[in-house]
Protein backbone atom coordinates (compact mmCIF):
# COMPACT_ATOMS: atom_id res chain seq x y z
CA UNK A 1 0.00 0.00 0.00
CA UNK A 2 2.73 2.22 0.33
CA UNK A 3 4.10 1.47 -2.35
CA UNK A 4 1.41 2.48 -4.35
CA UNK A 5 0.98 5.36 -2.49
CA UNK A 6 4.79 6.58 -3.13
CA UNK A 7 4.18 5.95 -6.77
CA UNK A 8 1.09 8.76 -6.61
CA UNK A 9 3.06 10.68 -5.02
CA UNK A 10 5.65 10.85 -7.50
CA UNK A 11 3.56 10.69 -10.84
CA UNK A 12 0.78 13.37 -9.89
CA UNK A 13 2.91 16.53 -10.09
CA UNK A 14 3.89 15.22 -14.10
CA UNK A 15 0.36 14.76 -14.83
CA UNK A 16 -0.87 18.02 -12.86
CA UNK A 17 1.16 19.94 -15.34
CA UNK A 18 -0.89 17.76 -17.93
CA UNK A 19 -4.35 18.35 -16.26
CA UNK A 20 -4.05 22.42 -16.13
CA UNK A 21 -3.03 21.71 -20.16
CA UNK A 22 -6.21 20.01 -20.28
CA UNK A 23 -8.37 22.03 -18.53
CA UNK A 24 -7.12 25.18 -19.89
CA UNK A 25 -7.87 24.04 -23.79
CA UNK A 26 -11.75 22.59 -22.63
CA UNK A 27 -12.25 26.21 -20.99
CA UNK A 28 -11.01 28.50 -24.12
CA UNK A 29 -12.68 26.11 -26.59
CA UNK A 30 -16.08 26.15 -24.53
CA UNK A 31 -16.03 29.86 -24.01
CA UNK A 32 -15.21 30.81 -27.79
CA UNK A 33 -17.59 27.81 -29.06
CA UNK A 34 -20.33 29.54 -26.83
CA UNK A 35 -20.39 32.46 -28.29
CA UNK A 36 -19.76 31.56 -31.89
CA UNK A 37 -22.18 28.25 -31.38
CA UNK A 38 -25.07 30.85 -30.39
CA UNK A 39 -24.13 33.15 -33.29
CA UNK A 40 -24.50 30.41 -35.43
CA UNK A 41 -27.60 28.86 -34.28
CA UNK A 42 -29.08 32.83 -34.30
CA UNK A 43 -27.96 32.69 -37.95
CA UNK A 44 -29.70 29.54 -38.44
CA UNK A 45 -32.85 29.99 -37.15
CA UNK A 46 -33.46 33.76 -38.42
CA UNK A 47 -30.79 34.41 -40.92
CA UNK A 48 -31.30 35.20 -44.79
CA UNK A 49 -30.87 32.17 -47.34
CA UNK A 50 -27.32 33.51 -47.50
CA UNK A 51 -26.18 33.12 -44.38
CA UNK A 52 -27.88 30.10 -43.65
CA UNK A 53 -26.88 28.51 -46.25
CA UNK A 54 -23.34 28.71 -45.39
CA UNK A 55 -23.80 28.20 -41.68
CA UNK A 56 -25.96 24.62 -42.53
CA UNK A 57 -23.00 23.72 -44.94
CA UNK A 58 -20.80 23.94 -42.29
CA UNK A 59 -22.73 22.87 -39.67
CA UNK A 60 -23.29 19.54 -41.64
CA UNK A 61 -19.52 19.00 -42.58
CA UNK A 62 -17.86 19.34 -39.07
CA UNK A 63 -20.80 17.57 -37.33
CA UNK A 64 -20.03 14.92 -39.88
CA UNK A 65 -16.41 15.01 -40.11
CA UNK A 66 -14.42 12.75 -36.83
CA UNK A 67 -13.16 15.55 -34.60
CA UNK A 68 -9.19 14.05 -35.40
CA UNK A 69 -9.74 14.39 -38.66
CA UNK A 70 -10.73 18.11 -38.29
CA UNK A 71 -7.61 18.21 -36.10
CA UNK A 72 -5.52 16.99 -38.74
CA UNK A 73 -6.84 18.89 -41.22
CA UNK A 74 -6.47 22.06 -39.92
CA UNK A 75 -3.20 21.35 -38.53
CA UNK A 76 -1.47 20.51 -41.62
CA UNK A 77 -3.55 22.55 -44.08
CA UNK A 78 -2.99 25.61 -42.47
CA UNK A 79 0.87 25.54 -43.74
CA UNK A 80 -0.42 24.85 -47.30
CA UNK A 81 -2.50 28.53 -46.68
CA UNK A 82 0.23 30.69 -45.47
CA UNK A 83 -0.42 30.63 -42.10
CA UNK A 84 2.14 28.87 -39.75
CA UNK A 85 0.16 28.60 -36.56
CA UNK A 86 1.98 27.30 -33.32
CA UNK A 87 0.42 23.73 -32.60
CA UNK A 88 -1.94 25.22 -29.67
CA UNK A 89 -4.07 28.10 -31.68
CA UNK A 90 -4.22 25.53 -34.45
CA UNK A 91 -5.91 22.39 -32.34
CA UNK A 92 -7.96 25.19 -30.90
CA UNK A 93 -9.17 26.66 -33.92
CA UNK A 94 -9.92 22.87 -35.11
CA UNK A 95 -12.01 21.84 -31.50
CA UNK A 96 -13.56 25.16 -31.47
CA UNK A 97 -14.66 25.27 -34.98
CA UNK A 98 -16.17 21.22 -34.20
CA UNK A 99 -17.56 22.71 -31.09
CA UNK A 100 -19.08 26.23 -33.16
CA UNK A 101 -21.30 23.47 -35.45
CA UNK A 102 -22.50 21.03 -32.70
CA UNK A 103 -23.57 24.25 -30.23
CA UNK A 104 -25.20 25.57 -33.83
CA UNK A 105 -26.92 23.33 -32.98
CA UNK A 106 -28.25 22.83 -30.18
CA UNK A 107 -29.18 26.85 -29.78
CA UNK A 108 -31.02 26.38 -32.99
CA UNK A 109 -33.37 23.37 -31.56
CA UNK A 110 -33.50 25.33 -28.13
CA UNK A 111 -35.27 28.44 -30.31
CA UNK A 112 -37.24 26.79 -32.55
CA UNK A 113 -38.60 25.06 -29.26
CA UNK A 114 -40.32 28.12 -28.21
CA UNK A 115 -43.67 27.99 -29.27
CA UNK A 116 -44.48 30.58 -32.45
CA UNK A 117 -46.78 32.10 -30.04
CA UNK A 118 -44.28 33.94 -28.07
CA UNK A 119 -42.83 35.44 -31.05
CA UNK A 120 -46.27 36.48 -32.48
CA UNK A 121 -47.16 38.14 -28.82
CA UNK A 122 -44.11 40.09 -28.82
CA UNK A 123 -45.00 41.46 -32.40
CA UNK A 124 -48.17 42.18 -30.81
CA UNK A 125 -47.01 44.91 -28.69
CA UNK A 126 -44.38 46.49 -30.81
CA UNK A 127 -41.30 44.74 -30.14
CA UNK A 128 -38.45 44.86 -32.05
CA UNK A 129 -36.82 41.90 -33.64
CA UNK A 130 -34.12 42.23 -31.20
CA UNK A 131 -36.00 43.41 -28.29
CA UNK A 132 -37.95 39.88 -29.15
CA UNK A 133 -34.81 37.84 -29.24
CA UNK A 134 -33.74 39.65 -25.65
CA UNK A 135 -36.60 40.02 -23.51
CA UNK A 136 -38.80 36.62 -24.83
CA UNK A 137 -36.79 34.21 -26.66
CA UNK A 138 -33.50 33.59 -25.62
CA UNK A 139 -34.64 33.45 -21.87
CA UNK A 140 -37.16 30.67 -22.82
CA UNK A 141 -34.47 29.05 -24.77
CA UNK A 142 -31.85 28.95 -22.47
CA UNK A 143 -33.78 26.32 -20.39
CA UNK A 144 -33.74 23.86 -23.27
CA UNK A 145 -30.08 24.94 -24.14
CA UNK A 146 -28.24 24.17 -20.51
CA UNK A 147 -28.37 20.38 -20.58
CA UNK A 148 -27.11 19.42 -24.10
CA UNK A 149 -24.50 22.03 -23.90
CA UNK A 150 -23.36 20.74 -20.63
CA UNK A 151 -23.06 17.62 -21.54
CA UNK A 152 -21.30 19.08 -24.62
CA UNK A 153 -19.00 20.30 -22.49
CA UNK A 154 -18.09 17.03 -21.17
CA UNK A 155 -17.43 15.67 -24.68
CA UNK A 156 -15.33 18.77 -25.41
CA UNK A 157 -12.52 17.96 -22.23
CA UNK A 158 -13.04 13.95 -23.74
CA UNK A 159 -12.15 15.21 -27.23
CA UNK A 160 -9.30 17.73 -25.81
CA UNK A 161 -7.37 14.15 -25.32
CA UNK A 162 -6.42 14.31 -29.13
CA UNK A 163 -4.32 17.35 -28.74
CA UNK A 164 -1.56 15.11 -27.45
CA UNK A 165 -1.26 14.11 -31.17
CA UNK A 166 0.29 16.89 -31.92
CA UNK A 167 2.81 17.37 -29.66
CA UNK A 168 0.92 19.52 -26.74
CA UNK A 169 1.55 17.97 -23.05
CA UNK A 170 -1.88 17.77 -21.96
CA UNK A 171 -2.85 15.19 -19.28
CA UNK A 172 -2.89 12.18 -21.90
CA UNK A 173 0.80 12.70 -23.47
CA UNK A 174 2.05 13.58 -19.79
CA UNK A 175 0.59 9.85 -18.80
CA UNK A 176 2.87 8.81 -21.76
CA UNK A 177 5.43 10.25 -20.83
CA UNK A 178 5.25 9.36 -17.52
CA UNK A 179 5.08 5.88 -18.45
CA UNK A 180 7.55 6.13 -20.94
CA UNK A 181 9.82 6.59 -17.56
CA UNK A 182 8.41 4.25 -14.59
CA UNK A 183 7.20 1.46 -17.68
CA UNK A 184 4.27 1.05 -15.31
CA UNK A 185 1.23 1.97 -17.81
CA UNK A 186 -2.18 0.39 -15.81
CA UNK A 187 -1.26 2.84 -12.49
CA UNK A 188 -0.58 5.70 -14.53
CA UNK A 189 -3.72 5.44 -16.75
CA UNK A 190 -5.63 4.74 -14.15
CA UNK A 191 -4.84 7.96 -11.95
CA UNK A 192 -5.63 9.46 -15.64
CA UNK A 193 -8.59 7.90 -15.84
CA UNK A 194 -9.53 9.03 -12.73
CA UNK A 195 -8.55 12.89 -13.49
CA UNK A 196 -11.03 12.89 -16.63
CA UNK A 197 -13.52 10.79 -14.49
CA UNK A 198 -14.26 13.72 -11.29
CA UNK A 199 -14.26 16.24 -14.27
CA UNK A 200 -16.73 14.98 -16.04
CA UNK A 201 -18.83 13.39 -13.34
CA UNK A 202 -18.81 16.91 -12.35
CA UNK A 203 -20.04 18.30 -15.73
CA UNK A 204 -22.50 15.57 -15.71
CA UNK A 205 -23.92 16.14 -12.22
CA UNK A 206 -24.12 19.97 -13.33
CA UNK A 207 -25.90 19.08 -16.37
CA UNK A 208 -28.79 16.99 -14.05
CA UNK A 209 -28.94 19.62 -11.80
CA UNK A 210 -29.51 22.41 -14.45
CA UNK A 211 -32.23 20.35 -15.75
CA UNK A 212 -33.96 19.93 -12.66
CA UNK A 213 -33.83 23.31 -12.34
CA UNK A 214 -34.88 24.98 -15.36
CA UNK A 215 -37.42 22.18 -15.90
CA UNK A 216 -40.32 23.14 -17.69
CA UNK A 217 -43.62 22.03 -18.49
CA UNK A 218 -44.12 20.11 -21.72
CA UNK A 219 -47.51 20.61 -23.45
Amino acid sequence: MSGAFQFVVTTLPFLWQGLLVTLWVSLAVVLISLVTGGLAGIGLTYGPWWVRLPLRIFSDILRGTPLLVVIFTIYYLLPFAGLNMQPMPSVILALVAFKTAHVGEITRGAIQSIPPGQTDAGKAIGLTFAQRLRWVILPQAVRRFLPPWVNSVTDTVKGSSLVSLVGIVDLMLASQQVIGRTYEPMPVYLLAAVMYFVINYALSATSRRLETRFAYIRE
